[in-house]
């Protein structure tokens, strides 16, 4: 088999359509009393692919990875991973997964191999397979002279590196990492996603959840979830590509008093400085750039427009306040409803 084959099989396996996902949700769901953390999210992840969850605090991001693990019980839909049903088989699926969550959850007391050896132990690997597996990841894993430092004193970029090992020890199909880099510096992050496609491209399939724009950007595909409703799914590419044509950049000498003059502009959704440019957003169907280059002279400013590419960071703002906008449109219709005065049947009965 020649060098590429295992590479293109990989690629095909990252199409949505050529296989069988190895995560399918179908209306997942999950209340806590009163409150709807995650609101009937549909969800398709390819395998050996890295799949995204990109979404603000507090959008449902770790209450869906819960659920898909089989931690957390949904309260309405079908959940399918690895071909298993969750919750019902989630017993199954542990030895099959690894996770990684936000906060170090090591043991701060035990050396990094010891770490490693205990997590290879709780995932059943013999004593054999655990002096060899863990001699591997302290190579590949950097850490051949800090095998006996206590993970406690290890740096946020060496505690992080150190979790992804651990997680990885049993060599799971699939592995959930929830924001893993939140607390990491520029190049540590880099080097965490390297690793994460070193594993990708050996069939492992990543769901990573993350505020941060850049990782996202890095994605094959991606999630965005707002208020616990999914508000965009697709490739970075596909995803920017939807906004074509609506994105403006302004030079202006004074973009603090320009922001000011397009912010309550008709058709403009975001003003954002950016340097001493303007990154403008237009809804759907405007022509931005008319209507900016009027503002701007009725304000008395001289500036010169340039059309951008679309970022993701566009797309996050013009998904993430159409569902707000759809929700609250939403919530205003049940109360109508709620307060509406019954019918002459309803008046009878």
């Amino acid at each position: 088999m020649s060098e590429q084959a295992p590479a293109r099989a990989v690629d095909a396996a990252r199409d949505p359509e050529s296989c069988e996902p190895v995560i399918l949700a179908r209306g997942m769901t999950k209340h806590f009393g009163p409150v709807v953390a995650v609101d009937h999210v549909d969800l398709s992840v390819p395998k050996a692919s890295v799949y995204g969850f990109l979404g603000p605090n507090g959008s449902g991001k770790s209450t869906a990875i819960r659920m898909l693990c089989g931690l957390l019980t949904p309260t309405d839909g079908d959940i399918r991973v690895l071909g298993l049903r969750i919750p019902e088989q989630t017993a199954k699926l542990r030895q099959r997964i690894g996770y990684m969550t936000q906060k170090f959850s090591l043991f701060d007391d035990l050396g990094v191999r010891e770490n490693l050896e205990f997590m290879a132990a709780v995932q059943g690997l013999s004593k054999a397979e655990t002096r060899t597996r863990v001699d591997d990841l302290v190579a590949q894993y950097h850490f051949g002279d800090r095998q006996e430092q206590l993970a406690g004193s290890l740096s946020g970029g060496q505690k992080q590196r150190l979790a992804l090992a651990c997680a990885i020890v049993h060599r799971p199909e699939l592995l959930f990492l929830d924001e893993p880099t939140s607390a990491v510096d520029p190049e540590s992050r880099r080097d965490f996603w390297e690793k994460l496609f070193e594993l990708a491209d050996t069939g492992t399939t990543i769901l990573v959840s993350t505020h941060y724009m850049d990782e996202a950007e890095r994605c094959h595909r991606l999630a965005i979830l707002d208020e616990g409703r999914l508000v965009a799914d697709g490739t970075p590419d596909e995803l920017t590509a939807r906004l074509a044509g609506r994105t403006v950049e302004v030079q202006a000498g004074q973009p603090r008093q320009a922001q000011r003059a397009l912010v309550d502009v008709a058709g403009v959704l975001s003003v954002a400085q950016i340097g001493n440019k303007l990154r403008v957003l237009a809804d759907e169907g405007v022509d931005a750039a008319p209507r900016v280059r009027q503002a701007l002279a009725d304000a008395g400013l001289h500036a010169q427009l340039v059309d951008s590419p679309p970022s993701l960071e566009d797309v996050f703002v013009d998904v993430t306040r159409k569902g707000r906008q759809s929700g609250a449109a939403g919530s205003a219709l049940a109360r109508t409803r709620d307060d509406s005065p019954p019918s002459a049947p309803e008046a009878r009965q």
